[in-house]
């Protein structure tokens, strides 16, 4: 495993199956909003506790940008470079990492919308995350996480999820429902 880098994006670019995703005049990859560290201790998880060289190495959020600037970002891909600090068995994830990751990169749907001006900027959580684990997810290696949203209902957002390897083979699969809160919490 290579040490931490300055740049997620050249982590991923320099990885041939991932950098063929990072191309296109309408690409947007940054880092999710939840690798940095907030004073409040909001998403201290993948900010901190799954943020060094023997859990998650790296991580790349994806999208295309729509073609209307208020238009909805339906789908989003999250690319993780995983270590072995999260081994279940080894060589393995845990199965409680696959959730997490399913979580989040379904749950990024929202405040990349948000920060878009697409969505209303109201607080938001997970109601149901049901997760079917296909094949081991590897660790010391790089896997893709893929969200999109399936329909909009008021302040519930149905969703789905799944972390592919390198050869595009669904490893874990999660149909998930994200509901806004009606005030702040």
């Amino acid at each position: 495993m290579p040490s931490v880098l300055s740049s997620d994006y050249e982590h991923f670019a320099s990885i041939a199956w991932c950098a063929k995703h990072l191309r296109g005049r309408r690409v947007i990859a940054g880092s999710p909003a939840s690798r940095k560290r907030k004073s409040n201790g909001e998403d201290s998880l993948y900010a901190e506790t799954l943020k060094s060289q023997t859990t998650i190495l790296a991580m790349l959020e994806v999208y295309e940008e729509p073609k209307s600037p208020m238009d909805r970002v339906d789908s989003l891909k999250m690319f993780l470079t995983l270590g072995s600090g999260l081994n279940g068995h080894p060589g393995i994830c845990h199965g409680g990492i696959v959730v997490a990751i399913l979580d989040e990169v379904i749950g990024l749907l929202i405040p990349t919308n948000q920060q878009r001006g697409s969505m209303k900027d109201l607080p938001f959580m997970t109601a149901y995350l049901n997760t079917a684990f296909l094949k081991p997810v590897p660790t010391c290696a790089t896997v893709l996480a893929r969200a999109r949203i399936l329909k909009v209902e008021g302040r519930k957002y149905f969703a789905e999820g799944w972390i592919e390897d390198s050869e595009g083979a669904v490893l874990a699969h999660a149909d998930a429902l994200f509901v806004t809160l009606k005030s702040t919490l």
